[in-house]
């Protein structure tokens, strides 16, 4: 427990003290893209922090891999973990860097997300079954191209649902950070009934994944004084996805007695900890197809623009979204270890749901509802309004951007410019 512990504060030491110097490295070669639209920031804010996150995540598994209980688990471990997360690692956060300096076609970043991904399946670090109960045939082993192929959907897939949801200050990085803590819990309650380097790997994992984030926090929740960028949520993503992959027992048949929700639970519990990010993948995906858009299309549509739009502020936005991906991904780890009828896992569904729609509505915006933006301390400045997106006109077609007047008569025109007051004219009565 001491040595998930020292990796983690290792993690968040470095990443909190390169952040610094990232962001100066960033204003200096113009990484800070004017405000967009669609943004919720009014002022340009330096990005790469990914950078910092992953020289923390460097120093996390070096300082794993030197420890004398963790060192030796990674070293024997299959697919040599450390190595591999490094140079998926690298690849992935090159890929984030150049986008966001320079910009980068969507599918050529989705194939730098590919490349790291197969780093990944190529060390080792893949899903060997798809745990599934007896009663529906038992779990389904995958062969090496079926293996390699899912592996590599989880992958991307988390990538890109974390890569969405970082639209707040310290959202992405906060909810990773939980995900993280519910994964890390999880392996140290599989670790007690299970001996395997898999289950290790996932702890020390989880841990730097945890520190890294953490230390990046204080420089990004708001007001954040830099993003992490594309740079920094694939990475998380990645990580966290690697997480998934070990977390799962070669051995479907042991963890059977172990967990309420049978051999169901190693689908369960990554679905628990990316479900809000994915349905804001899913529902972006749907909502910009259904308009003739490129699923890649950025719009003002994710449920944090939503929480926004419904008045509340950023903070308040952000710690909704934590206190749910908190509920929902350690109630299912506790409801996968306690003596509860299986029926409870979609009773809790429903209830986290609730809790979810419960918090986001407009009376749960704090003390007065509209009225209490009016007190508001200054440091808690939430950007512009955020109210419905205007149409997008065309660029070039000037004219289309002028306010049109309804027509006034002459006389109340002619009254209008020379600054004397208009005084309408009554029809007289016969």
């Amino acid at each position: 427990m001491r040595e998930y512990l020292f990796m983690a504060l290792i993690a968040a030491a470095v990443t909190y003290l390169l952040v610094p110097l990232v962001r100066r490295f960033a204003i200096r070669i113009g990484a800070m893209p004017e405000v967009r639209d669609r943004d919720v920031h009014t002022t340009p804010i330096p990005r790469l922090g990914g950078l910092a996150m992953y020289g923390g995540l460097v120093a996390g598994l070096l300082t794993a891999s030197q420890l004398e209980n963790t060192g030796k688990t990674l070293a024997e471990a299959e697919g040599h973990p450390v190595t591999a997360l490094l140079v998926a690692g690298g690849i992935i956060t090159l890929t984030g860097f150049l986008d966001d300096w320079w910009g980068m076609d969507a599918f050529i970043k989705l194939g730098g997300q590919i490349a790291a991904a197969g780093v990944l399946v190529y060390s080792g670090l893949r899903l060997t079954y798809i745990p599934l109960p007896k009663d529906w045939g038992g779990s389904l082993s995958l062969d090496y191209p079926l293996s390699t192929i899912i592996t590599i959907l989880i992958v991307v897939v988390a990538i890109n649902a974390i890569n969405f949801v970082d639209g707040l200050d310290g959202l992405a990085a906060g909810i990773v950070c939980i995900s993280a803590m519910a994964i890390w819990a999880y392996s140290i309650l599989l670790k007690q009934s299970i001996s395997g380097d898999r289950i290790a790997t996932t702890a020390a994992i989880a841990s730097v994944l945890i520190g890294a984030c953490l230390g990046f926090l204080p420089h990004n929740f708001h007001p954040a004084k830099i993003f992490m960028g594309d740079t920094g949520a694939m990475l998380i993503g990645l990580v966290l996805a690697s997480s998934f992959v070990t977390v799962t027992p070669v051995d479907p048949t042991v963890i059977e007695n172990m967990n309420r929700f049978g051999v169901l639970i190693p689908l369960l519990i990554p679905a628990a900890l990316l479900v809000l990010p994915l349905v804001d993948l899913i529902t972006a995906v749907v909502r910009r197809t259904s308009q003739g858009l490129s699923p890649f299309a950025p719009d003002r549509g994710h449920l944090h623009h939503r929480l926004l739009d419904i008045g509340h502020s950023q903070r308040s936005s952000v710690l909704i979204m934590y206190a749910w991906t908190f509920l929902f991904a350690f109630g299912i780890v506790a409801m996968s270890v306690a003596a509860v009828p299986v029926m409870l896992f979609p009773i809790a569904v429903v209830l986290a749901v609730v809790v979810l729609v419960a918090m986001a509505a407009p009376r749960w915006r704090g003390r007065g509802g509209a009225h209490a933006a009016q007190g508001k301390h200054p440091s808690d400045d939430d950007g512009p309004p955020t109210g419905p997106m205007p149409p997008v006109l065309p660029a070039d077609d000037e004219a289309t951007r002028q306010v049109r007047r309804p027509a006034m008569p002459p006389t109340q025109e002619r009254a209008t410019a020379e600054g004397q007051p208009v005084i309408p004219a009554f029809p007289r009565s016969s």
